[in-house]
């Protein structure tokens, strides 16, 4: 879930530290129903706001409500703000004439079509005198898809300034108890570490920047205001771990975009010392990475097309879990009570075109020749890696080292399937991580930025991957990847112990050469040089 961050930070400040005003004919009013998610409208006197109000699937109706029913679905409290600048709040009586006169109109109503911001703006235009020449219903088309189709908040604020001269927002004091009891202090150190160790990816990063963008440009609404010195230095210094967030998302994100089922937060990317740039390129360029993954486990994907190739007789569905998509016939309840909400419906049209619905997920049994089998049967084909971390592979060796490992466990990942790794370096040192269901890419990257810099031991690894092999159950017929340098021989009582464990235990071992030229061995089904 998404850290409130900012909004609460502000309605600190706001409610502690500045003073509060009454609204005028044709101010613009928001208030906060949600993380991202604002509500607007137009006071127009008598403590009455026109605002958009939902009231069926996608339908709304333009109505004139009481400040206590304007904020009835917000969730973060009954908070009003109010176009102001420097002596308090502004107004137009010619754009509480154009909001009011659209009292009554229908129209659909949608995060793309028309929202309330995009209502509110419009209204805020008539104080350059422009009467509108049709009814709102009537223009209904008119933006179905404009250049920039999210109508923000933002955007209705830049329309105040220009037409009202709103350079600051400040809190109506309609509500005794809003005006009487300020909230507390935020968490600031608390909200800095939800910020610190949120999984970084497109949404988040997105959300991050957009606070990033309100909180500076709060930073300089309040900056000719009287806010104690204290105050300003946690607000400067929220910005600036946004600012950082922002600038280490922006040094990782080759890497990111190419480990989509990764999860990395700012903690995590700060942790090691890594060249991303590096790192990114040698996984986007290295096209043998990508076909050594593809082969690892080839066995059991073998036989789960035999399995899927069988034709099923019967079948039957039961709820397994959750995950996110767009289809309605399995949508939570949840979901559906969005539908309910004016500004929640528009999010829930935002998820279905990105299939981040929240639905049930079905599995069962299918029939196959007489037998049950599970129709979502989990992906085997585990993988056990045995990575050389000599004095020999430090450098360009041990980047693509990394880079393959990071590689092999985000497909891995993705596959539901497991991957234990085994860290070694001389006689006796051996370090392990098991990247499973519960684990994140995030901590095998830290793991890989140890090692022991020494000489090289392959038998200590390789009988340790087939003791894992022989007694875990999730990593049976598991297929064993060595990552080195090529730089140790076996002895022919070795190799030949190897070749009997493998055939013991049904599995393959590729080796991986990350540096100096193709070697023949004597234990590797394959040998691959990166």
């Amino acid at each position: 879930m998404l850290p409130l961050g900012f909004k609460g930070i502000k309605y600190f400040i706001d409610s502690s530290f500045r003073t509060q005003v009454t609204p005028l004919p044709g101010s613009v009013l928001y208030c906060d129903l949600w993380v991202a998610v604002e509500h607007s409208g137009i006071y127009v006197g008598d403590g009455l706001i026109v605002n958009i109000v939902v009231d069926g699937v996608a339908e709304s109706t333009v109505r004139r409500s009481s400040a206590g029913s304007f904020t009835s679905k917000s969730t973060l409290g009954r908070k009003i703000y109010v176009s102001c600048d420097r002596h308090g709040a502004v107004g137009n009586e010619t754009v509480a004439t154009g909001a009011d006169g659209h009292v009554g109109e229908r129209a659909f109503y949608g995060l793309v079509f028309k929202n309330c911001h995009q209502f509110s703006t419009r209204c805020v235009n008539y104080a350059a005198g422009a009467a509108p020449s049709a009814s709102w219903l009537d223009r209904v088309t008119d933006h179905l898809l404009p250049e920039s189709w999210e109508l923000t908040l933002l955007m209705l604020k830049g329309a105040a300034r220009d037409k009202l001269g709103a350079t600051k927002w400040r809190l109506w004091d309609w509500d005794n108890d809003l005006r009487d009891h300020s909230p507390p202090e935020p968490d600031w150190e608390g909200i800095a570490e939800q910020f610190r160790h949120l999984p970084l990816d497109a949404k988040t990063i997105a959300h991050i920047r957009a606070e990033l963008a309100a909180a500076r440009g709060y930073e300089a609404e309040i900056a000719d205001e009287d806010i104690p010195k204290n105050i300003r230095g946690r607000l400067a210094g929220f910005s600036g771990l946004l600012s950082d967030i922002d600038r280490k998302y922006s040094e990782a994100e080759a890497l990111l975009r190419q480990c989509p089922g990764a999860s990395f937060s700012y903690a995590d990317l700060q942790a090691g010392n890594v060249d991303w740039a590096a790192l990114a390129g040698e996984l986007q360029d290295n096209t043998r990475i990508r076909e050594l993954v593809h082969k690892l486990g080839r066995a059991y994907i073998a036989e789960e097309k035999k399995r899927q190739c069988r034709i099923p007789q019967a079948s039957k569905s039961e709820v397994h879990g959750m995950h996110r998509s767009d289809d309605l016939q399995r949508l939570l309840p949840s979901e559906l009570l969005n539908l309910e909400d004016e500004v929640l419906e528009a999010l829930f049209y935002a998820r279905m075109l990105e299939r981040n619905l929240l639905c049930y997920e079905l599995s069962g049994t299918t029939l196959v020749d007489g037998e049950e089998t599970e129709t979502n049967r989990k992906r085997t084909g585990p993988v056990v890696a045995c990575l050389d971390t000599s004095g020999s592979m430090d450098g360009q060796p041990m980047l693509k080292a990394r880079a393959l490992l990071l590689a092999v466990a985000n497909i891995l990942k993705q596959e539901q399937r497991s991957l234990h790794v085994l860290m070694f370096g001389a006689s006796g040192e051996l370090r392990e991580y098991a990247m499973n269901d519960a684990s994140r890419s995030a901590g095998l990257l830290q793991f890989l930025q140890q090692g022991f810099g020494g000489g090289t031991d392959f038998e200590m690894p390789l009988c340790r991957a087939f003791d894992i092999i022989e007694t875990e159950d999730q990593y049976q017929k598991a297929d064993v990847l060595m990552i080195s340098d090529g730089d140790c021989h076996l002895s022919e009582a070795f190799v030949g112990h190897v070749n009997k464990r493998k055939q013991q235990l049904d599995c393959s071992i590729y080796s991986v050469l990350c540096a100096g030229a193709r070697m023949e061995d004597q234990f590797s089904d394959e040998v691959v040089v990166l």
